[in-house]
């Protein structure tokens, strides 16, 4: 019972994340618009950022509240369930297809992410301690990776198939207001869920790094499960794997980025358990591309992975 309270808040913490960033990108996407920005630009800097806005708020006001545990396992629980859960349920509903550009670049620069973070994380596997630090010298070079990867997005931008109709933006009041109730709602959910997040921590006898790994992830992750869910009802689930590894890179590079710059950032030796799981859904994302017909996740594939996602939560939830 002492618990409902801060469930029911943390329920509304994440709702007000996923509708502020909502909010946010539409406003920001209409002042883009109204900057004559091209829609590819648009795309790859203000949509592609927005998917990780819940991560990135979360993140800041954990590490802000001395919270910092949160920060690792909430990356790491929204990159494994966005590969495991994302990706197979996204491909249940209808195979998906992989573009010839995340083969040559998304899905290797994916592995490289999820390798920096792991080399960082254990301070290239010498650490002297039970728990090491991701410190603001690896914030930094986490960003210059992250900064490098939007410099080799937009010098492939020709091979992307991103949108380009003309798109008209919104009247002004309602772009600022949006703007506006964007920035609050981010602000307002943040407080709720790393506050929330926390109590819930103490009274359920667990890590932080165990709740971001798992309630936390799993919320702050259901834009893009959203997202990918209704293109691939549209038959178009090809959508799914450019959001799952654009969403990815930016948590590793950008959001972890920042969150060290805040504070180091603790890594406990036991979450190497969870980063080998990571290591081991993205080497399957990538077998099953490469095998079968054509460069396909077929819908025996995706029911693999999302067997896998349940099986990954019962471990983490099991080992702590």
């Amino acid at each position: 019972m002492t618990s409902l309270i801060p469930i029911l808040l943390l329920a509304i913490g994440f709702v007000a994340l996923i509708l502020g960033a909502n909010w946010l990108v539409n406003g920001a996407t209409s002042v883009g618009v109204r900057a004559k920005l091209s829609p590819l630009i648009i795309g790859l800097t203000i949509v592609a950022f927005g998917t990780s806005l819940p991560e990135m708020v979360v993140n800041i006001f954990s590490c802000a509240k001395g919270s910092p545990g949160l920060a690792i396992g909430n990356i790491i629980g929204s990159n494994t369930m966005n590969i495991l859960l994302i990706l197979g349920v996204s491909s249940l509903i209808w195979p998906i297809d992989v573009s010839r550009i995340s083969i040559r670049r998304d899905i290797p620069v994916g592995f490289l992410a999820t390798l920096a973070i792991t080399l960082m994380a254990n301070d290239f596997f010498m650490s002297r301690d039970a728990t090491v630090d991701v410190n603001w010298i690896e914030g930094i070079i986490l960003l210059l990776m992250g900064f490098g990867y939007f410099l080799l997005t937009f010098r492939s931008k020709g091979e992307a198939n991103i949108d380009d109709e003309t798109q008209t933006p919104m009247p002004w009041g309602k772009t600022i207001l949006e703007l506006v109730v964007g920035v609050v709602g981010l602000y307002a959910g943040g407080e709720l869920v790393s506050n929330n997040a926390q109590i819930l921590a103490r009274n359920w006898g667990m890590s932080e790094s165990t709740i971001g790994l798992t309630v936390v992830a799993t919320a702050t992750s259901l834009p893009e499960l959203i997202t990918s869910i209704v293109a691939a009802l549209k038959k178009n689930s090809g959508i799914a794997i450019g959001n799952v590894l654009g969403s990815n890179i930016m948590n590793i590079f950008m959001v972890l980025g920042v969150s060290a710059l805040i504070t180091p950032l603790p890594f406990e030796a036991m979450m190497n358990q969870q980063l080998i799981i990571l290591f081991a859904a993205n080497c399957l994302m990538l077998l099953f591309v490469f095998t079968g017909k054509g460069r396909m996740i077929s819908r025996w594939e995706g029911a693999f992975l999302t067997l896998g996602y349940v099986g990954f939560m019962w471990f983490s939830l099991a080992m702590h």
